[in-house]
């Protein structure tokens, strides 16, 4: 009977070629079977490799069964994926069976039969495992084995008369079976003999098998070429008078911008072009914000202008396209500079911090080299230079991202490597083909910059120095304008998480305006509104603050696209090279409002963040003013060529990849929201553990990002409340990073970030156990030196409110600033009646000086430990508590400063200062053994050589 609809015309919804069922069988089920082995290397290969006889070293590659066995989470990898493989699995079936069906033919139903059989017995030893059920799992193992034998060679004798498709299924159907004969030896050498690494060998032949096997049906893509798999719609039902609300929104808005971007079809080949485009972009962006970060390493460690502070300007290398031969040179050779460029993601492998700064700072000279170069050779084709820009831009968002899943580094940063959760190999390995990809095409040429010139290119350049400042310096990361607005507890403004998700969506709604809305973006109307922002996210906090932040990242990104692709159209060496050199001017005004005691110059700039602010926007509206100085027409020739098919196809592909990366940023911040159910380590008995640590920046002494390191001796020495002092980082300088997010998230913990970007401090920063019911900001009287920043937080211990104190008193050398500093904060702790924990850093000797006027009856505080005279920087006084511990715990590598710690019972008499064995303390109440002779990863009890108990 023929089909009831078959001669009927309908709508074609859907229309692909059958060849996309054969590859996506093939790239879902190789991402099952790697993407467990992946995880389970990552995770557990010492486990995964150890057999009955044999573990490492002697074994070292783990077997397809132990890789997808029980272990979580690589089984439930290898499930989900298979789970999804199905469809298509099916669906190829399906389609093979319609290939080779042949009147009063049996062989293809029984071909067809058989699998199926085999996709069902492998959904059965998949969720079947050997622990669940030994027998079933074993039947279903072997029933799809078995069934292999006749599927191959059914497929063998039906293929249709395709050579090229059947020499390969030959191929790969030889090397299946061919690789039995091995594997079983090497499986019986194991086995029986108990040979060394047998298994290892057995294992790779193994995974061969698996590779083979969905390899031979991946060759039906060659088959399937010839179906095309439509969906009609015969009853109107998508279309016609019953059409969908978004259908006739589309229908009648279709001649709008966004409408005639998004009509294009749809061709991988273009979309990988686009990824691979946006991820030279993130690796533009990841560079560039890892050479503050590791020039930042030298003034730290010196205490003041190192001289390596001169390597911010590598990034005016455009300069060098102002010589005609170079320039010819590099858009020549386009490809070897933007894979010389890469340099730095291999940086993380040179330990000498200063080499690995010359490396970081060489690779962001030939990125802007490159970068710039690549605008100006696509700068004759309109659209395809927009595409160049939109990448670039887009690279930031993606940037940003990774910080936000990573919690604030970038995994391919040259201060992360393996074991602190860098993704380095992965990065250089995905840049590298990014670049091989975007830059196998010819440029399509450049505009003669000395013809049709309209603005100023010295205003233009001192837009894009205000751009990039911006840019890198507000928006690089989710976080850093969050933290502007932060006023402490109760929280009444937005968290990193999830809000940070807010600021990347306004970048990315920004970058889209500023595409299809030229016009406007350009206007100084719009400029108006964004400084208006600017003043409000300077001045204001919390909610108010963060709408300014948003509006000024929705303008950035808008005119970004704009200005470049106005500016490439000067002399690209004048214009980006002083752009890039305003841009370093601006990042060194940026730390030095807050570095002012240590830099020439510094008084002038003290606590100038509103003057850094003013020049940005000046810059950029000068910017705006070069835009506005170009003629309407040549902006609307642009436009013009723009709208035309390949341009409206080529930028609905980075929207598309725009989504995708808005999707991705929406998921981190829902797997990272907190549960807010932290415990304190013994609640049982009360206790409560404090310590403080001056962090450093969260930079080691070679280089590398300690928060693990921070982590991991925290958690062991189980403390419930903590201070930590030179925690601001939210500067170029610094990375824009923020260690407090990690460490509250590994260690559960609510935290105060402590006195945000914008009040120009070093940072102090409070993570506790206990539920933080209010917190006060503090900056304490610094006529002279650098400010010294305090927290005031009252915490629910037990029930009990307790107030706790971070405190980082200013240097030495400013003997004033800091006998007004002692004044203030002790009388704010004598004003409390509650229990009162400080955690500081006071800059005084025992019983000396301002010692005294902190321990004192106008404080009420006491010493931890009175006996203790080799102090000068930490110390922790406490009051209304019981003191039952202290202890000092060396610092190891991560730091200058070492960690003092002491335990508390809440809701008890403070006590006295006689000193008891550790044998008369209740085992909950002492300090782990763990740090005691050598300790351990360079931590131990020092100064006593053990904790100090009292009665």
């Amino acid at each position: 009977m023929a089909p009831r609809y078959k001669d009927k015309d309908g709508d074609v919804v859907v229309a692909f070629s059958g060849k996309w069922i054969s590859w996506t069988h093939t790239a879902i089920a190789y991402a099952a079977f790697l993407g467990a082995l992946i995880v389970g290397v990552s995770l557990h290969y010492t486990k995964i490799v150890q057999n009955e006889h044999y573990g490492y070293p002697q074994e070292w590659f783990p077997s397809v069964s132990a890789t997808i066995g029980d272990r979580y989470p690589e089984r439930s990898v290898f499930q989900l994926f298979i789970a999804i493989t199905s469809g298509p699995r099916f669906a190829l079936v399906f389609l093979w069976y319609i290939l080779t069906a042949r009147p009063n033919s049996t062989l293809p139903k029984v071909v067809a039969g058989t699998g199926l059989f085999r996709s069902i017995t492998c959904g059965g030893w998949t969720y079947i495992t050997s622990t669940d059920d030994h027998d079933w799992h074993d039947i279903f193992m072997i029933s799809y084995l078995v069934a292999t034998v006749p599927w191959t060679l059914g497929c063998l004798a039906l293929s249709p008369p395709n050579p090229q498709a059947l020499k390969y299924r030959k191929l790969l159907a030889g090397l299946f079976f061919g690789t039995l004969i091995p594997l079983i030896y090497y499986f019986i050498q194991h086995k029986v003999h108990k040979v060394p690494g047998a298994y290892t060998t057995y294992a790779f032949f193994e995974w061969s098998l698996i590779l083979f096997d969905v390899g031979f049906d991946a060759v039906t893509a060659l088959d399937f070429e010839g179906f095309e798999v439509i969906v009609k719609d015969l009853k109107g039902a998508s279309k016609g008078n019953n059409q969908r609300l978004a259908d006739k929104i589309i229908e009648r808005e279709k001649e709008k911008p966004i409408e005639r971007t998004f009509g294009a079809g749809f061709s991988w080949d273009e979309a990988i072009d686009a990824a691979a485009d946006v991820y030279n972009g993130f690796v533009f962006w990841s560079i560039l914000t890892s050479l503050g970060v590791t020039v930042w390493y030298f003034p730290l460690w010196h205490m003041g202008i190192s001289g390596y502070e001169t390597m911010v300007f590598s990034t005016v290398s455009p300069f060098l396209l102002g010589i005609k031969s170079l320039r010819s040179l590099v858009m020549r050779h386009l490809r070897i500079v933007h894979l010389m460029a890469l340099l730095g993601l291999t940086s993380y492998l040179i330990s000498t911090p200063e080499y690995r700064l010359f490396s970081v700072a060489l690779s962001v000279s030939t990125l802007c080299l490159a970068w710039v170069a690549t605008w100006y050779s696509e700068s004759a084709q309109p659209a395809k230079l927009e595409a160049r820009v939109s990448a670039w831009t887009l690279g930031l968002i993606a940037s940003s991202i990774a910080k936000f899943a990573f919690r604030s580094n970038n995994p391919i940063w040259p201060i992360v490597h393996a074991e602190n959760g860098g993704w380095n190999r992965v990065g250089l390995g995905l840049a590298v083909l990014a670049v091989l990809r975007s830059t196998r095409k010819s440029p399509s040429g450049h505009v003669d910059s000395s013809h049709n010139r309209k603005g100023s290119p010295f205003l233009a350049a001192l837009g894009l120095g205000g751009l990039f400042f911006g840019l890198h310096s507000l928006l690089s990361d989710s976080s850093t304008l969050i933290l502007w607005a932060w006023e402490g507890h109760p929280v009444k403004g937005p968290l990193a998480v999830p809000h940070g998700a807010y600021t990347i969506f306004a970048m990315g709604a920004g970058l889209i305006f500023g595409l299809f809305y030229e016009g406007f973006v350009s206007s100084w109307t719009f400029f108006g509104i964004a400084s208006v922002a600017v003043a409000v996210l300077t001045t204001y906090g919390n909610w108010l603050g963060y709408y300014g932040s948003l509006t000024f990242a929705f303008y950035t990104l808008a005119l970004t696209p704009v200005l470049i692709s106005s500016a490439i159209r000067h002399r690209p060496g004048l214009t980006f090279g002083l752009g890039f050199f305003v841009y370093n001017i601006l990042v060194l005004a940026n730390v030095w409002v807050v570095a002012y005691a240590f830099v020439p110059g510094g008084p002038l700039m003290r606590e100038h963040t509103d003057w850094v602010m003013t020049a940005m926007m000046l810059f950029i509206g000068a910017g705006v003013f070069s835009l506005s100085a170009s003629t309407t027409t040549s902006r609307s020739k642009a436009r013009g060529k723009s709208s035309n098919f390949s341009a409206r196809r080529s930028r609905s592909y980075y929207l598309y990849v725009l989504v995708a990366l808005q999707l991705l940023s929406m998921s981190i911040a829902y797997l990272r929201f907190p549960p807010y159910d932290f415990q304190p380590y013994h609640a049982d008995e009360k206790i409560v553990t404090a310590g403080i640590w001056t962090v450093h920046f969260s930079l080691d002494n070679d280089m590398w990002s300690s928060e693990r390191r921070m982590r991991d001796v925290i958690k062991e020495l189980e403390i419930d409340v903590v201070g930590l002092l030179e925690t601001d980082l939210q500067r170029i300088f610094m990375g824009n990073r923020d260690t407090t997010q990690f460490l509250a998230e590994d260690l559960g913990m609510y935290v105060d970030y402590g006195p945000g970007p914008n009040k120009h401090t070093w940072g102090s920063a409070l993570l506790s156990k206990f539920p933080i019911l209010n917190s006060t900001h503090h900056l304490l009287p610094s006529p002279v030196g650098e400010l010294a920043p305090a927290i005031h937080a009252t915490l629910d211990m037990y029930g009990e409110h307790v107030d706790v104190v971070v405190f980082h008193s200013g240097q030495e050398e400013d003997p004033e600033d800091r006998r007004l500093q002692t004044e203030y904060l002790s009388e704010l702790m004598g004003e409390s009646s509650r229990p009162l924990i400080l955690l500081s850093y006071l800059v005084t000797k025992p019983k000396e000086g301002n010692y005294n006027t902190y321990v004192s009856d106008k404080s009420g505080m006491k010493d931890i430990d009175p006996s203790d005279w080799d102090r000068w920087c930490e110390y922790i006084l406490y009051k209304g508590l019981k003191r039952t511990a202290y202890a000092r715990v060396s610092r190891s590598t991560i730091t200058d400063t070492e960690i003092q710690v002491g335990k508390f019972i809440v809701g008890q008499p403070e006590g006295s200062d006689e000193q008891i064995g550790e044998d008369q303390v209740p085992e909950g109440q002492r300090f782990p053994a763990l740090f005691r002779g050598e300790g351990v990863r360079g931590h131990r009890y020092h100064v006593f050589d053990a904790p100090r108990y009292y009665h």
